[in-house]
């Protein structure tokens, strides 16, 4: 039986927050951070600012943008490509993602045989498509006939968009490629001339890409239970996860954790996140807020296991029935999650008004002032001249926050 690291909860959210960029000091570098977090989570609200944007500030502070463009559509060391959920990925990560391109639609469910029956009849528009972005370069969605002979049936927004489908589709196969961006629309090319010249096109094994996919995801989560690992990176895409990590663990590049004395469960850390548990206690003093889609929390099962913290986006909730806000940013101070602000922004008006600010029952006190800061530090990246707000203020952090 391998040995058992027995760690205290609070010991175990120091891990993840540290491996998360989120201790202090914070990260030198976004390449740091990319490294680390394997992947920016895209999301097209931007009530505050858009996802992967806040995902890099709450841990870089006020950044250069134009480095974030610069990598994505000049050097190309990052894409835009499916992790766990539509995400800006690094390139060097490219030959396991091509593991899902070569493979898609995988599997015998309904909606692959789906997939694979419409593009099938609709090979036309497929071949139209290619030879568009083959003449013309990189173009958006409305650059293409639809000339689909079998329309896209479903009973969401997606039925008869035919040729959204087909790039969508052809994107997942690794074919075709986001090579720009006007404004927010998408400019697809061919994946060929995207890649530099310098990407590892050498196919992997499956069982190679779930081992690689497996290291980064636990060294970006800190410490894991591998239904955790399931839910990140490459999300769901890890056949005979067991078997690669007991393998890993043979190799000791992984090791078996327990939280406390009564907890069944079995959870790893990565070898290379151990040093992480030497952080001395003023390395957990950052008090910052994060995007509802942050890497830290984007898995709301070990986000309610490990912080006890029950958080859901309620964007699609009727106004009446709404706890917090339509857009909430969950507040983490030092390595606890203690409450949450609901921020909106007015870019016209550079005002940033606060709807509602909600604090943990164990939040403390002395945060108020580390909780304002982090609200002006926001403001600031914004551009907002002027906060304002208009909502519920815990009374212990009503000072602070009203002085800023």
């Amino acid at each position: 039986m391998p040995s058992t690291l027995t760690l205290t909860v609070d010991q175990a959210r120091r891990l993840a927050v540290g491996a998360q960029c989120l201790a202090s000091p914070g990260p030198v570098s976004m390449e740091q951070v990319l490294r680390r977090l394997r992947c920016l989570q895209l999301d097209p609200i931007d009530v505050v600012a858009r996802s992967h944007l806040l995902v890099l500030w709450s841990r870089l502070g006020s950044y250069d943008r134009a480095e974030l463009d610069t990598r994505l559509w000049k050097e190309r060391s990052l894409f835009e490509f499916w992790a766990h959920a539509a995400s800006i990925v690094l390139t060097e990560d490219y030959p396991i993602h091509q593991v899902m391109m070569r493979g898609f639609p995988a599997g015998d469910s309904p909606h692959a045989r789906v997939v694979r029956d419409w593009m099938t009849a609709n090979e036309r528009l497929r071949l139209h498509v290619l030879e568009r972005l083959d003449e013309a370069g990189p173009l958006p969605t409305g650059g293409f006939d639809d000339i689909a002979e079998v329309p896209w049936q479903s009973s969401g927004w997606t039925a008869g968009r035919n040729v959204e489908r087909m790039l969508d589709f052809l994107w997942r196969q690794g074919t075709v490629m986001v090579a720009g961006r006007d404004g927010r629309r998408r400019l697809w090319g061919l994946a060929d001339r995207c890649l530099p010249d310098w990407t590892d096109r050498e196919p992997l094994s499956s069982s190679e890409a779930v081992a690689r996919a497996a290291e980064h995801a636990l060294r970006a989560l800190g410490v894991a239970r591998p239904a955790d690992i399931e839910q990140h990176f490459i999300r769901n895409r890890y056949p005979d996860l067991p078997v690669t990590l007991a393998a890993l663990e043979r190799a000791g590049r992984v090791h078996r954790v327990r939280l406390g004395s009564g907890d069944a469960e079995t959870w790893y850390v990565h070898d290379d996140t151990l040093p992480l548990l030497e952080t001395p206690d003023d390395g957990f003093s950052r008090t910052v807020l994060l995007s509802p889609f942050d890497n830290l929390i984007c898995d709301r099962a070990r986000t309610e296991r490990l912080w006890d913290f029950v958080f859901r986006t309620e964007m699609y909730v009727p106004r009446a029935k709404r706890r917090y806000g339509y857009y909430v940013l969950p507040v983490l101070h030092g390595e606890r999650l203690i409450g949450r602000i609901a921020p909106r922004f007015d870019r016209r008006a550079a005002v940033l008004t606060v709807e509602g600010v909600y604090a943990e029952p164990d939040a403390p006190a002395s945060a108020a002032e580390p909780v304002a800061e982090a609200v002006a530090a926001l403001a600031a990246f914004l551009g907002a001249r002027t906060i304002t707000y208009g909502g519920p203020v815990p009374d212990a952090w009503r000072a602070a926050l009203h002085a800023r």
